[in-house]
Protein backbone atom coordinates (compact mmCIF):
# COMPACT_ATOMS: atom_id res chain seq x y z
CA UNK A 1 0.00 0.00 0.00
CA UNK A 2 1.45 3.52 -1.11
CA UNK A 3 0.95 5.84 1.88
CA UNK A 4 1.98 9.71 1.03
CA UNK A 5 0.13 11.62 3.62
CA UNK A 6 -0.30 10.55 7.89
CA UNK A 7 -1.54 12.36 10.48
CA UNK A 8 0.90 11.60 13.67
CA UNK A 9 1.32 13.01 17.31
CA UNK A 10 4.89 13.21 18.87
CA UNK A 11 5.72 14.26 22.63
CA UNK A 12 8.90 14.66 23.86
CA UNK A 13 10.40 13.43 27.41
CA UNK A 14 9.21 15.61 30.26
CA UNK A 15 11.96 16.69 32.31
CA UNK A 16 13.23 14.63 35.67
CA UNK A 17 11.79 16.30 38.92
CA UNK A 18 14.77 17.53 41.22
CA UNK A 19 15.52 16.14 44.82
CA UNK A 20 15.38 17.47 48.03
CA UNK A 21 18.18 15.86 49.88
CA UNK A 22 20.63 16.05 52.83
CA UNK A 23 23.89 14.89 53.41
CA UNK A 24 23.87 12.54 55.89
CA UNK A 25 27.59 10.91 57.07
CA UNK A 26 29.33 10.11 60.20
CA UNK A 27 30.94 12.43 61.40
CA UNK A 28 30.47 15.63 59.29
CA UNK A 29 27.72 17.96 60.75
CA UNK A 30 25.63 19.66 58.83
CA UNK A 31 26.53 18.47 56.02
CA UNK A 32 23.98 20.32 53.95
CA UNK A 33 21.68 19.80 50.49
CA UNK A 34 22.87 17.42 48.05
CA UNK A 35 19.71 17.06 45.79
CA UNK A 36 20.78 16.57 42.54
CA UNK A 37 18.91 17.78 39.45
CA UNK A 38 16.59 15.99 36.96
CA UNK A 39 17.78 15.36 34.16
CA UNK A 40 15.91 16.69 30.58
CA UNK A 41 13.35 14.67 28.69
CA UNK A 42 14.29 13.51 25.24
CA UNK A 43 14.11 15.05 21.92
CA UNK A 44 11.77 13.88 18.87
CA UNK A 45 13.76 14.42 15.89
CA UNK A 46 12.58 14.11 11.76
CA UNK A 47 15.82 12.63 9.46
CA UNK A 48 15.23 11.67 6.19
CA UNK A 49 15.77 8.41 4.81
CA UNK A 50 17.04 7.74 1.42
CA UNK A 51 15.92 4.24 1.00
CA UNK A 52 12.25 5.59 2.40
CA UNK A 53 9.47 6.27 -0.78
CA UNK A 54 6.66 6.19 0.86
CA UNK A 55 5.30 6.82 4.27
CA UNK A 56 3.53 3.70 5.09
CA UNK A 57 5.38 2.81 8.52
CA UNK A 58 4.07 5.90 10.10
CA UNK A 59 0.45 5.34 8.92
CA UNK A 60 0.84 1.85 11.32
CA UNK A 61 2.62 3.67 13.65
CA UNK A 62 0.65 7.31 14.84
CA UNK A 63 2.23 8.33 18.25
CA UNK A 64 5.46 8.64 18.83
CA UNK A 65 6.89 9.58 22.33
CA UNK A 66 10.36 10.16 23.55
CA UNK A 67 12.00 8.91 26.89
CA UNK A 68 11.47 10.77 30.30
CA UNK A 69 14.41 12.43 31.96
CA UNK A 70 15.53 10.68 35.45
CA UNK A 71 14.62 12.27 38.55
CA UNK A 72 17.49 13.60 40.43
CA UNK A 73 19.22 11.65 43.68
CA UNK A 74 20.44 12.50 46.86
CA UNK A 75 24.83 12.82 46.79
CA UNK A 76 24.66 15.87 44.11
CA UNK A 77 23.55 12.58 41.56
CA UNK A 78 21.87 14.37 38.33
CA UNK A 79 18.97 12.13 36.92
CA UNK A 80 19.77 10.60 33.40
CA UNK A 81 18.60 12.47 30.19
CA UNK A 82 15.93 10.71 28.08
CA UNK A 83 16.73 9.44 24.79
CA UNK A 84 15.74 11.12 21.64
CA UNK A 85 13.77 8.93 19.07
CA UNK A 86 14.25 9.70 15.47
CA UNK A 87 11.39 9.72 13.20
CA UNK A 88 12.63 8.77 9.69
CA UNK A 89 10.65 10.22 6.21
CA UNK A 90 11.56 10.03 2.50
CA UNK A 91 13.09 12.80 0.74
CA UNK A 92 11.16 15.48 -0.19
CA UNK A 93 8.52 15.47 2.41
CA UNK A 94 7.16 18.29 4.36
CA UNK A 95 6.07 18.78 7.87
CA UNK A 96 3.22 20.67 9.04
CA UNK A 97 1.95 21.43 12.50
CA UNK A 98 -1.97 21.07 13.05
CA UNK A 99 -2.36 24.30 15.03
CA UNK A 100 -4.63 23.57 18.17
CA UNK A 101 -4.88 25.38 21.23
CA UNK A 102 -2.18 23.65 22.96
CA UNK A 103 0.28 23.65 20.42
CA UNK A 104 -0.29 27.99 19.67
CA UNK A 105 1.82 28.10 23.37
CA UNK A 106 4.51 26.06 22.18
CA UNK A 107 7.75 27.58 21.85
CA UNK A 108 9.05 26.20 18.50
CA UNK A 109 12.40 28.54 18.81
CA UNK A 110 14.26 28.12 15.40
CA UNK A 111 12.06 25.05 14.73
CA UNK A 112 8.67 27.00 13.66
CA UNK A 113 5.99 25.04 11.60
CA UNK A 114 2.97 27.30 11.89
CA UNK A 115 3.23 28.88 8.68
CA UNK A 116 1.22 27.08 5.83
CA UNK A 117 3.90 25.52 3.67
CA UNK A 118 5.23 23.81 6.74
CA UNK A 119 9.24 22.48 7.01
CA UNK A 120 10.46 20.92 3.39
CA UNK A 121 12.95 17.85 4.06
CA UNK A 122 14.83 17.06 0.65
CA UNK A 123 18.32 15.76 0.85
CA UNK A 124 19.32 12.65 3.26
CA UNK A 125 21.52 15.15 5.52
CA UNK A 126 18.00 17.19 6.18
CA UNK A 127 16.64 16.97 10.13
CA UNK A 128 14.52 19.04 12.42
CA UNK A 129 13.74 18.72 16.37
CA UNK A 130 10.44 18.92 16.01
CA UNK A 131 9.47 18.42 19.61
CA UNK A 132 11.91 19.43 22.71
CA UNK A 133 11.90 17.69 25.78
CA UNK A 134 11.66 19.50 29.05
CA UNK A 135 14.24 21.00 31.16
CA UNK A 136 14.82 18.77 34.19
CA UNK A 137 14.03 20.69 37.68
CA UNK A 138 16.25 21.71 40.11
CA UNK A 139 17.25 19.85 43.37
CA UNK A 140 17.44 21.93 46.28
CA UNK A 141 21.40 22.23 46.25
CA UNK A 142 20.67 24.61 43.48
CA UNK A 143 18.88 26.67 45.94
CA UNK A 144 21.70 26.91 48.65
CA UNK A 145 22.60 30.40 49.70
CA UNK A 146 24.64 31.90 52.03
CA UNK A 147 21.39 32.66 54.10
CA UNK A 148 19.54 29.99 53.34
CA UNK A 149 21.49 26.85 53.78
CA UNK A 150 19.25 24.28 54.10
CA UNK A 151 16.23 24.77 51.31
CA UNK A 152 13.71 22.03 51.48
CA UNK A 153 12.67 22.86 47.95
CA UNK A 154 13.30 21.46 44.30
CA UNK A 155 11.92 22.02 41.15
CA UNK A 156 8.98 19.78 39.24
CA UNK A 157 10.80 18.60 35.45
CA UNK A 158 9.15 20.61 32.81
CA UNK A 159 6.70 19.08 30.16
CA UNK A 160 8.05 18.28 27.04
CA UNK A 161 6.61 19.43 23.93
CA UNK A 162 3.65 17.78 21.92
CA UNK A 163 2.10 18.33 18.91
CA UNK A 164 -0.05 17.03 15.74
CA UNK A 165 1.84 17.11 12.95
CA UNK A 166 1.06 16.15 9.28
CA UNK A 167 3.55 14.44 7.12
CA UNK A 168 3.30 14.68 3.36
CA UNK A 169 5.33 13.34 0.70
CA UNK A 170 5.86 16.26 -2.13
CA UNK A 171 8.33 14.46 -4.07
CA UNK A 172 7.72 10.78 -4.97
CA UNK A 173 9.40 10.35 -7.77
CA UNK A 174 11.58 11.92 -10.59
CA UNK A 175 9.72 10.53 -13.53
CA UNK A 176 6.09 10.97 -13.60
CA UNK A 177 3.74 9.19 -15.83
CA UNK A 178 0.67 11.11 -17.03
CA UNK A 179 -2.05 10.10 -18.92
CA UNK A 180 -6.32 8.77 -19.69
CA UNK A 181 -6.65 5.34 -18.12
CA UNK A 182 -5.37 1.97 -20.07
CA UNK A 183 -3.54 4.84 -22.32
CA UNK A 184 -0.37 1.83 -21.02
CA UNK A 185 1.65 3.32 -18.26
CA UNK A 186 1.85 0.79 -15.93
CA UNK A 187 2.93 -1.79 -19.31
CA UNK A 188 5.46 0.68 -19.94
CA UNK A 189 6.59 0.81 -16.20
CA UNK A 190 6.73 -2.97 -16.02
CA UNK A 191 9.17 -3.21 -19.10
CA UNK A 192 11.39 -0.18 -17.92
CA UNK A 193 11.80 -1.12 -14.32
CA UNK A 194 11.28 -4.01 -11.58
CA UNK A 195 7.58 -2.88 -10.68
CA UNK A 196 4.62 -5.18 -11.44
CA UNK A 197 1.99 -2.91 -11.30
CA UNK A 198 -1.76 -4.33 -11.92
CA UNK A 199 -2.16 -4.65 -15.51
CA UNK A 200 -5.85 -4.92 -17.09
CA UNK A 201 -8.02 -3.91 -20.22
CA UNK A 202 -11.10 -1.47 -17.89
CA UNK A 203 -10.46 1.90 -16.77
CA UNK A 204 -8.59 2.71 -13.79
CA UNK A 205 -7.10 -0.36 -12.99
CA UNK A 206 -4.42 1.67 -11.58
CA UNK A 207 -5.85 3.33 -8.28
CA UNK A 208 -2.47 4.24 -6.33
CA UNK A 209 0.73 5.29 -7.84
CA UNK A 210 3.10 2.40 -8.30
CA UNK A 211 6.50 3.49 -8.16
CA UNK A 212 9.66 1.46 -9.98
CA UNK A 213 13.78 1.86 -10.37
CA UNK A 214 16.08 2.06 -13.10
CA UNK A 215 19.12 3.39 -13.69
CA UNK A 216 20.19 5.36 -16.12
CA UNK A 217 23.76 6.86 -16.59
CA UNK A 218 24.61 5.14 -13.29
CA UNK A 219 22.24 7.23 -11.30
CA UNK A 220 19.10 5.54 -9.70
CA UNK A 221 15.60 6.91 -11.03
CA UNK A 222 12.41 6.55 -9.34
CA UNK A 223 9.69 6.08 -11.85
CA UNK A 224 5.69 6.78 -10.52
CA UNK A 225 2.66 5.03 -12.89
CA UNK A 226 0.04 8.08 -11.58
CA UNK A 227 -3.39 6.87 -12.05
CA UNK A 228 -5.07 7.90 -14.94
CA UNK A 229 -6.89 11.32 -15.04
CA UNK A 230 -9.68 12.33 -16.87
CA UNK A 231 -11.56 15.40 -18.05
CA UNK A 232 -12.72 17.42 -14.92
CA UNK A 233 -10.42 15.47 -13.42
CA UNK A 234 -9.61 19.11 -11.39
CA UNK A 235 -13.16 19.00 -10.10
CA UNK A 236 -12.99 15.99 -8.89
CA UNK A 237 -14.13 13.80 -11.26
CA UNK A 238 -12.89 10.52 -11.74
CA UNK A 239 -10.33 10.04 -9.02
CA UNK A 240 -9.63 13.36 -8.86
CA UNK A 241 -7.71 15.77 -6.79
CA UNK A 242 -6.21 13.18 -4.76
CA UNK A 243 -3.85 12.26 -7.92
CA UNK A 244 -3.16 15.46 -9.74
CA UNK A 245 -1.69 16.16 -6.15
CA UNK A 246 1.12 13.27 -7.43
CA UNK A 247 1.91 15.16 -10.13
CA UNK A 248 3.95 17.90 -9.05
CA UNK A 249 5.49 15.42 -6.98
CA UNK A 250 7.67 14.38 -9.75
CA UNK A 251 10.90 16.40 -11.45
CA UNK A 252 9.78 15.11 -15.27
CA UNK A 253 6.26 14.81 -16.64
CA UNK A 254 5.91 11.68 -19.45
CA UNK A 255 2.40 12.32 -21.54
CA UNK A 256 1.63 9.00 -22.30
CA UNK A 257 -1.01 8.83 -25.23
CA UNK A 258 -2.73 5.90 -26.67
CA UNK A 259 -1.70 6.83 -30.20
CA UNK A 260 -4.96 4.26 -31.70
CA UNK A 261 -7.37 6.75 -29.90
CA UNK A 262 -7.41 10.98 -29.79
CA UNK A 263 -3.45 11.45 -28.77
CA UNK A 264 -3.56 15.86 -29.84
CA UNK A 265 -7.02 16.11 -27.86
CA UNK A 266 -5.68 14.19 -25.29
CA UNK A 267 -2.65 15.65 -24.61
CA UNK A 268 -4.70 19.01 -24.36
CA UNK A 269 -7.19 18.21 -22.03
CA UNK A 270 -4.32 16.51 -20.27
CA UNK A 271 -2.18 19.78 -19.69
CA UNK A 272 -5.64 22.01 -19.13
CA UNK A 273 -6.41 19.68 -16.34
CA UNK A 274 -2.87 19.86 -15.01
CA UNK A 275 -3.77 23.84 -15.75
CA UNK A 276 -6.68 24.34 -13.92
CA UNK A 277 -5.18 22.79 -10.85
CA UNK A 278 -1.67 24.11 -10.52
CA UNK A 279 -0.20 26.04 -14.01
CA UNK A 280 3.48 25.83 -12.15
CA UNK A 281 3.35 22.28 -12.80
CA UNK A 282 3.02 22.98 -16.89
CA UNK A 283 6.72 24.43 -16.71
CA UNK A 284 8.03 21.17 -15.41
CA UNK A 285 9.98 19.56 -17.97
CA UNK A 286 8.02 17.05 -20.12
CA UNK A 287 8.45 14.60 -23.03
CA UNK A 288 5.56 13.29 -24.78
CA UNK A 289 4.92 9.94 -25.46
CA UNK A 290 2.56 7.98 -28.35
CA UNK A 291 1.90 4.69 -27.23
CA UNK A 292 0.72 1.52 -28.94
CA UNK A 293 2.00 2.27 -32.52
CA UNK A 294 2.20 -1.89 -32.91
CA UNK A 295 -1.63 -1.32 -33.99
CA UNK A 296 -0.68 1.14 -36.36
CA UNK A 297 -0.73 0.27 -40.08
CA UNK A 298 -1.42 3.91 -41.72
CA UNK A 299 1.78 5.69 -41.36
CA UNK A 300 0.36 8.96 -42.52
CA UNK A 301 -1.01 9.23 -39.22
CA UNK A 302 1.90 9.43 -37.85
CA UNK A 303 3.02 12.02 -40.02
CA UNK A 304 0.17 13.85 -38.84
CA UNK A 305 1.04 13.87 -35.19
CA UNK A 306 4.36 14.45 -35.77
CA UNK A 307 3.36 17.67 -37.88
CA UNK A 308 1.09 18.93 -34.58
CA UNK A 309 3.38 17.57 -32.04
CA UNK A 310 6.92 18.66 -30.91
CA UNK A 311 9.57 16.41 -30.64
CA UNK A 312 6.81 12.61 -29.84
CA UNK A 313 8.60 9.41 -29.01
CA UNK A 314 6.96 6.74 -30.47
CA UNK A 315 6.74 3.57 -28.63
CA UNK A 316 5.11 -0.08 -28.18
CA UNK A 317 5.38 -0.22 -24.58
CA UNK A 318 3.90 -3.86 -25.35
CA UNK A 319 6.96 -4.81 -26.97
CA UNK A 320 9.04 -2.94 -25.81
CA UNK A 321 9.57 -0.78 -29.55
CA UNK A 322 11.96 2.04 -28.82
CA UNK A 323 11.84 1.74 -24.97
CA UNK A 324 16.13 2.42 -25.18
CA UNK A 325 15.49 5.55 -26.97
CA UNK A 326 13.08 7.03 -24.46
CA UNK A 327 15.46 6.05 -21.62
CA UNK A 328 18.01 7.79 -22.89
CA UNK A 329 15.73 10.95 -23.71
CA UNK A 330 14.88 10.68 -20.13
CA UNK A 331 18.50 10.82 -18.69
CA UNK A 332 18.89 13.50 -21.52
CA UNK A 333 16.20 15.77 -19.64
CA UNK A 334 17.35 15.07 -16.26
CA UNK A 335 21.02 15.90 -16.89
CA UNK A 336 19.97 19.54 -18.64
Amino acid sequence: MFIDKVKIFVKAGDGGDGCISFRREKNIPRGGPDGGDGGTGGNVIIGVDKNLNSLTHLFYKRHHKAQRGTNGKGKNQHGKNGKDIEIKVPPGTVVKQINTRRDRSLDLSENRIDRPEGLSLLKPEDFICIARGGKGGRGNASFATSTNRAPRISEKGKQGQEKSLIIELKLIADVGFVGYPNAGKSTLLSKISDAKPRIASYPFTTLTPNLGVRNIDNRRLTFADIPGIIEGAHKGKGLGLEFLRHIERTSILLYILDITLHPLKDYNTLKEEIRQYNPLILKKPSIIVLNKIDLIQNKSHISHLTSHISHPIFISALRGDNIEELLLEIGLELRS
